[in-house]
């Protein structure tokens, strides 16, 4: 018999939701192309539109301040550059500083060259130290451009929530841009751009239920904006050149519209869950090491270490036993290595990773089940006759 699957791993995909796939079904009778000027466009046109008014209400902004993406990395690519203007003048920009957990999307830089690069360091909690940043940036040299900034609001693996609108304090002193990497924030936390006081906003649709393969870019403004990415027929005004990915933004603004609703009230359901789960962990294995547990985390992840228990062995143990979690981000070409926001935390090389993490849909008997799951792995990694 077919072992009943647990999916456990929302944090690296979300699953479709119904309110998406059904705006993505019925997207599909519009035939018509965006940026057309008959009807059929028109009508296209209206749909993008509405749905940019829906992604732009996630996160507070003006629907004109967004730009549609092929997801977040594209988004991330598009703004991490040197090259940007203001109105029509140019605007230097001389190095990025990131922080040291950033995804491996940020850590690559963008469109910066290595040597432009800085990092600046985290807690053992995994929370950004402020100091670390405001010393980077009071060395900034301002004679060679403006500094850049990329801090996420919410870690993936960690699920720790960072001290953004602080750190935007710091940087706009230093007259620097933050770029805030918010997907694993939306849908879990309320999310603000102007509370953040952030310049640029990273999205991405699959996180919250909505398909793979769009997500945004979105400004606090229109004056300040980076050179395009991907040029051509001028598409997003001009921002994102390329046919809209038309039925996939459709779906993406279904799920965003229905990321608000309860937003609240579904997470703290769901933190009760993670709750009970990691006192379950606790529990069956003293010894568990649960990252971030004594700072502000979003209510869904669990991101935890146990003694003598290697990553890619614990992954493959939890898919035995029909649980699907990870050793961290999803979006390393399906590698498991040495989690480097553990590194950057000051943990020793040699410990492992693993994160859980739930969604709406997740229930007492998922939880029940990846405590069972925890515990027979747990054991096993003991000398026999060792208690646990």
């Amino acid at each position: 018999m077919a072992l009943a699957r647990v999916y456990m791993d929302w944090n690296a995909t979300a699953p479709l939701m119904d309110e998406a796939r059904q705006a993505m079904v019925d997207a599909f009778a519009l035939p018509g192309n965006a940026s057309s000027v008959h009807a059929e466009g028109r009508a296209a046109r209206a749909a993008v539109e509405k749905a940019r008014r829906h992604v732009a209400a996630l996160v507070g902004a003006e629907p004109a301040h967004v730009i549609f993406t092929s997801g977040a990395t594209e988004a991330i690519n598009h703004v991490l550059t040197p090259d940007f203007r203001m109105g029509r003048s140019p605007l230097k920009v001389s190095r990025l500083y990131a922080s040291a957990i950033e995804h491996s999307a940020v850590r690559e830089g963008g469109r910066f060259a290595s040597e432009q690069i800085s990092r600046f360091a985290v807690t053992r909690s995994g929370v950004v130290d402020l100091d670390a940043l405001e010393q980077a940036l009071a060395g900034h040299d301002r004679s060679a451009g403006l500094p850049m900034v990329a801090l996420m609001l919410v870690n993936n693996e960690t699920g720790v929530i960072q001290p953004v609108s602080e750190a935007a304090q710091i940087v706009h002193r230093y007259g620097g841009i933050l770029i805030v990497d918010a997907v694993q924030a939306v849908g879990r936390i309320p999310v603000d751009i102007a509370a953040l006081d952030a310049d640029f906003l990273i999205l991405t649709s699959h996180k919250i239920g909505g398909p793979k393969g769009v997500g945004a870019l979105v400004a606090r403004g229109e004056a300040m904006m980076p050179a395009p990415l991907i040029r051509g027929g001028g598409q997003e005004k001009g921002h994102r050149s390329g046919t809209e990915n038309f039925h996939a933004i459709i779906g993406f603004a279904a799920a965003a519209e229905a990321a608000l609703e309860g937003l609240i009230e579904r997470n703290a359901a769901i933190a009760r869950l993670r709750d009970d789960l990691e006192a379950g962990m606790l529990a069956a294995a003293s010894d568990v090491i649960i990252h971030g547990r004594d700072v502000d985390r979003v209510a869904n992840t669990c991101f935890f270490s146990l003694p003598g228990l290697k990553s890619e062995t614990g992954q493959i143990a939890f898919d035995l036993e029909g649980i699907a979690i990870s050793a961290g981000s999803a979006c390393s070409s399906g590698k498991v290595g040495q989690s480097q926001v553990l590194t950057a935390m000051g943990f020793d090389q040699k410990i492992g990773g693993l994160r859980i993490s739930l969604g709406p849909t997740t229930t007492r008997d998922d939880i029940a089940a990846t405590l069972a799951a925890f515990k027979k792995i747990s054991d096993r990694r003991r000398p026999a006759g060792e208690a646990a």
